[in-house]
Order: structure tokens, then sequence, then C-alpha cells
């Protein structure tokens, strides 16, 4: 298993306050391949940014705590590194792009100042070889005239070009790992096609492996070939993405796909889950997604289940399949 990049081990993230702890992240294990791209999907309050962030070390360590687990990139753990090897390794071997440019980007600096700022913290190289090279990563993220708008302000920009701008920095030192939390949540659906392609481009001349996180079951659909889906803290069901959008096992993925918008579809109503994700506590005593299921039993309410391995190549963590527990790191 040498072309395993990063395998997560029984990762566990729990929000503090007061005496009540929320177990944010409760056991996720995953595994990213070299050149492979893994989406994990769920509603927002599922934990999904949550395991990036404790990945990448992003985590606010006066509330939140990661309580157990490995993070093996390369077979090297990242929780145990300190923060100067940590601050090393990211921006360079691993590099994240965020879901809100604006935001992300400074508004004070040029993007050419950006890049060029990102280059050199991990390079020996001289201001003017730095801005040569931010105008090559624009010119490569597809930004037109890039010798003139490495001189441009964030604000000068549309939202597709600032997001295009992260995707730069991001690739700035040539990453083995690329961690993308909904980089195409703040787009119009025109550009988010556009920055779709882009990053398909990108995998094929960089051979990048990627963690695709979003709520869009499109998104994951046309980036990634495997495919985790989480709920209240941990994964629900697991595998190959079509294999998965063919054939849902888990109530919630079914639901999820379900609430797709079809053009075929002449419903006046679209379909949605029932209620919405709950705040637990430790410990969790039962199915995560009784409340919101139509196929709830008394043993949903009674005990936790675990996943399983299923027929379809699949791992899924519910009552109707029975019992057991599996490495469910994307097989």
């Amino acid at each position: 298993m040498s072309d395993i990049l990063l395998n997560v081990k029984g990762l566990k993230t729990f929000y503090t306050g007061g005496d009540e702890i929320v177990p944010a992240v409760d056991g996720v294990d995953i595994q990213v391949r070299e050149g492979e791209f893994l989406g994990l999907v769920g509603e927002s309050g599922c934990g999904k940014s949550t395991v990036v962030r404790s990945i990448m070390g992003l985590i606010d360590i006066i509330y939140t705590e990661i309580a157990a687990g490995e993070v093996l990139y390369n077979g090297v753990d990242l929780l145990k590194l300190s923060r100067k090897e940590l601050y090393k390794l990211r921006g360079k071997e691993i590099s994240m792009i965020f879901q809100n440019p604006l935001t992300s980007l400074n508004p004070v600096y040029t993007i050419g100042d950006q890049i060029a700022e990102t280059v050199r913290l991990h390079n020996s190289v001289t201001k003017k070889e730095a801005r040569q090279k931010a105008v090559d990563l624009l010119k490569m993220v597809g930004i037109p005239d890039p010798e003139t708008r490495i001189r441009d302000y964030p604000h000068q920009l549309s939202g597709g070009m600032q997001q295009r701008v992260l995707i730069a920095i991001a690739l700035a030192n040539q990453p083995k790992l690329l961690i993308a939390d909904e980089p195409t949540t703040a787009l119009d659906v025109t550009i988010q096609a556009q920055i779709l392609e882009l990053i398909r481009s990108l995998r094929k001349k960089l051979n990048i492996s990627m963690v695709m996180i979003s709520h869009n079951m499109g998104v994951i659909a046309e980036t990634c070939e495997k495919m985790m889906v989480m709920y209240g803290g941990v994964i629900v069901e697991s595998g190959d993405t079509k294999t998965i959008f063919r054939d849902p096992k888990h109530p919630y993925t079914q639901g999820l796909l379900q609430a797709v918008p079809k053009l075929t579809d002449s419903k006046d109503k679209l379909f949605n889950i029932k209620g919405q994700v709950p705040v637990f506590h430790v410990p969790v005593t039962q199915c995560r997604f009784c409340d919101r299921c139509e196929y709830v039993e008394e043993q949903c309410r009674q005990q936790e289940p675990k996943l399983v391995p299923l027929e379809n190549g699949s791992c899924v963590r519910c009552w109707k399949y029975g019992a057991g527990e599996v490495d469910h790191g994307n097989e």
C-alpha cells in the first residue's frame, strides 16, 4: 500500500464548552492514494470542514481538541509535528483552497505579491524570479494578460478570477496533496463549471491528489472517483462514486441524491430531507440519522451501527445491512 499518500486513522476532533463535549469528528478513517481525487460530502454541520482543518492543523485550540487518531502523510503523523515543522509542510507538500476567495485574499496586497510571497516562503529565489513564477501560475490557471493582472488587488477581480488566484497560490509550490473546501460555493453556476474544468485539467497536468469537500453532489460526481458521505461526525457510506450514485444504500445518501434537481422533474416542490443535522454529545448511543430516517426501528435508537462492507464494494453504517466494522478508508 505504498501508494497511499494520506492515511487518516480514527480521527476524533471534539468541541468543548463547559461540561459538554460535541464530537464534530468522531472516529473518521480516510485514505487518499497518489493521483486520486476523493470527495467528502454532506450537509453543513456534518463535520467535513473540521476533518480537513484537523488534517491541516488549522483548528482553534481554545475550544477544539483532537482527542484521538493519526493523520499520516507519507508515513509521517502530522498530529505529532511541531508548529514549525507543520508550517514548513503546509503550502509546500499539502495546500488548501478555501471556499471564500474574497476573505482568503489580503485586500491590501496585489495578487502578484501574494503569490510571490508563497513561492518565496518555501524556495530560495529572488523577488524577480518569484514574480515571474506568479505570472506563470496566473497563466496556468487561465487568467488573461497575467503580466498586467499581477498588479491588481483582489477587489479588482471577479469572483471566478479570485478563485483562480487562490488555486494559483495553492499550486505555487507544486504540492502533492490539495485540499479544496467548498471551492465553488460562492460562485454562480457558469463560473463554477469553469473552475471544475480547470481543476480537472490541472489534475492531468500536475498529477496531484485531492480531497474535495462539498455539499454539492454534482461537484463530487464531476471531479472525484471515490467518495465518502459524512453525517453527524462519522462516515455513513463510502466507495466508488459511480457505484454510490447508481446504487446508494444509506438512507441519508439516498436523500441527498433525491434532493438534486433534475431537468426531467416536473414536480412543483423539490425533495428535501426532513429536519436538520442535530448537535450530538459524547457518548453517542444511537444511529445519528435515526430522527430523520423513514426506515427507523427501535434498534436504531438504542445502539449506533458500525460500518459494514457490501457486495457492491461500498461500506455503509446502517442496521439494515447487519453489524460489523471495516477499514473503510477509500476502498
